[in-house]
């Protein structure tokens, strides 16, 4: 006999169902709309933050989310990535645009002022810090790596991890979506 045994799913990324942190945002996207987790009602949302200069993290995750979408066949189109810049300075709307048609046609670049982006980082418990280059505009943003997931209500339910690959995150995605 299984004690407390519930029929949970068995997510390959971290459970945080129930969390009182990273509920909503108000930012603009890349065609100067204003958006919350609202909108997407209906979809999973995966949201990633990051910026357009970074080298490896960032490209990677966006490109694994683009690949996850895809594997999930015609169920990929109830998915919405989200990519939030930590670096409003140089990632303009024009520059956020243009690096998200890299991915995926659907996903949106959202960008907070920044004045909006300390409180932001702090509702979503992510860390970012600008690093000095060597000239004014060559800095780099060191920040946190990893991917939050909501259901089609618009809950937090996931943080995955940078690396876990398309195939965990669509596992997921899928877990998620067959919840409705």
């Amino acid at each position: 006999m299984l004690a407390c045994s519930e029929n949970k799913p068995q997510f390959k990324a971290i459970d945080l169902t129930g969390a009182d942190y990273a509920r909503d945002f108000q930012l603009t996207d890349h065609n100067g709309q204003q958006r919350s987790l609202k909108d997407f009602r209906g979809k999973v949302v995966v949201l990633f933050f990051g910026y357009t200069q970074c080298p490896d993290v960032c490209p990677t995750s966006l490109a694994e989310m683009a690949e996850a979408r895809k594997l999930l066949g015609p169920d990929g189109d109830k998915v919405q990535g989200l990519f939030v810049t930590v670096d409003p300075e140089r990632d303009t709307p024009e520059v956020l645009k243009a690096y998200m048609a890299n991915f995926d046609p659907g996903f949106l670049a959202l960008r907070p002022t920044p004045e909006q982006l300390p409180a932001l980082a702090k509702e979503f418990k992510i860390y970012y810090k600008k690093v000095e280059g060597k000239t004014p505009t060559s800095y780099t943003m060191d920040h946190s790596a990893a991917s939050y997931v909501y259901d089609t209500q618009g809950r937090l339910r996931l943080y995955t991890r940078y690396g876990t690959g398309p195939q965990a995150l669509a596992s997921d995605l899928q877990l998620l979506l067959a919840q409705g």
